[in-house]
């Protein structure tokens, strides 16, 4: 499937990225294009796998109560079924809503959210006990969010 992307794919992109699912009418003016040629682009671009899916932007505040915290995590061994071990365990933790295998002194960043600080350490000493392999770990509670956007699409070419 052809996925070279013009200024118009990326725009729609861009604004599906920070908005989601928009009215075709919507859309379609906003990239300057009539209904059904932009759906047209955004099926494309659906059935290229550059859209994944499409989810809301839940507001946790207003949910209840509730602490993020992003960890860094170092592993005992470096071989390859160990880090495959520890990937198929957290991604059994639904607590964890991210995790990147990161270059330089750690081997994985992880994004955890849970409804309090006794919950997140729960949820770590079960990591540990779970024999997935950590050697170490650094938590960075959230105080306060500042910044939190999808990236910035024309910026990264297509």
């Amino acid at each position: 499937m052809d996925t070279r992307l013009d200024d118009r794919d990326i725009a729609i992109l861009a604004i599906l990225s920070r908005e989601g699912r928009i009215a075709k009418t919507e859309l379609a003016a906003r990239v300057n294009l009539s209904p059904t040629p932009a759906w047209d682009r955004m099926k494309r671009l659906e059935q290229a796998g550059l859209i994944r899916g499409y989810r809301a932007d839940v507001d946790l505040e207003r949910l209840g109560p509730h602490v993020q915290v992003f960890v860094t995590l170092e592993l005992d061994s470096h071989k390859a079924e160990n880090f495959q071990h520890f990937e198929r365990v957290v991604a059994r933790i639904e607590a964890i809503t991210g995790c990147w295998a990161i270059g330089g002194g750690y081997d994985y960043l992880m994004q955890v959210v849970t409804t309090d600080v006794a919950a997140f350490q729960d949820l770590m000493d079960g990591l540990l006990e779970s024999r997935a392999g950590v050697r170490r770990y650094y938590s960075y509670i959230v105080t306060k969010p500042v910044k939190n956007v999808p990236p910035a699409l024309a910026l990264l070419g297509g």
